[in-house]
């Protein structure tokens, strides 16, 4: 019989599954085109894209042109600079060109509904939802916010990250911590870890798991039924961080998601 905690995180999951296969995901990514100074053109978007000191700047020939929330976009066009991991998107028909910079780098990676990858997407699998996997932790700030390098999927590409502190858990009979992210909600936290299953049920690189605000006393839950997979694990056009070193956890987290179909 199906328990009223499977039904949540049923419900829950399948929330999650429909965002990841919206027509302009990340499955939907055609290419990530790193641009450099020299105008280059792509099969999957109009124009010729460089960078430089001004900016992303994209020249379209005659009859191209981009959806802007401007306007439409035409000739010669030079977008502001990009702070690390900001974006913009333009349009093209039903392709969305995402303009991008990543570990320091400008990017371009258009996203059509008509992929392949999100055509042939049929879902992500889990470990049945346990609740033994719901663990209470404490969250230790440090005495001041730390930025944290850590790798990436994408070779020679470097992220850095803003650290207010760490979890500590207890989980198989161990005492852990994991270095938290700032989430994207106030007072949020995130992280990225390994563990025990990597690479066998659960996909090596890296899953996340996002941990709502700590309590007055420091007290948080970290629910492993809901840890993620990044898009790295779908598209070969991301650029995923890595785990900081100390998240790589010893014990064998057997809840969220695991390796694709």
């Amino acid at each position: 019989m199906t328990t009223s905690f499977q039904q949540q995180w049923d419900q829950w999951h399948t929330g999650h599954e429909q965002r990841r296969a919206d027509p302009h995901g990340f499955l939907a990514i055609t290419g990530l085109h790193w641009l450099t100074e020299t105008p280059q053109s792509f099969a999957d978007a109009p124009g010729a894209w460089s960078t430089g000191p001004a900016g992303v700047t994209v020249v379209l020939g005659d009859g191209e042109s981009l959806d802007g929330d401007a306007g439409p976009i035409t000739g010669t066009h030079t977008f502001a600079p990009l702070e690390e991991r900001a974006d913009v998107t333009v349009s093209h028909g039903d392709v969305r060109i995402e303009i991008a910079r990543r570990g320091g780098f400008d990017v371009v990676r258009p996203r059509n509904p008509a992929s392949p990858v999100l055509a042939a997407y049929t879902g992500t699998p889990a470990y049945p939802a346990d609740e033994k996997w719901v663990v209470t932790g404490r969250y230790v700030p440090f005495d001041e916010p730390r930025p944290i390098t850590v790798g990436s999927v994408a070779e020679g590409i470097e992220h850095v990250y803003e650290s207010p502190g760490r979890v500590e858990f207890e989980a198989g009979g161990q005492s852990l911590a994991l270095t938290a992210f700032n989430g994207t909600a106030p007072g949020s936290l995130f992280v990225l870890f390994t563990d025990a299953t990597s690479g066998l049920t659960t996909y090596a690189a890296n899953r996340s798991l996002f941990i709502a605000p700590p309590a007055a006393d420091g007290t948080v839950t970290l629910d492993f039924n809901r840890a993620t997979n990044l898009p790295c694990a779908y598209t070969e056009f991301a650029t995923c961080p890595l785990p900081p070193s100390g998240n790589r956890l010893a014990v064998a987290v057997e809840a969220g998601e695991q390796i694709p179909a």
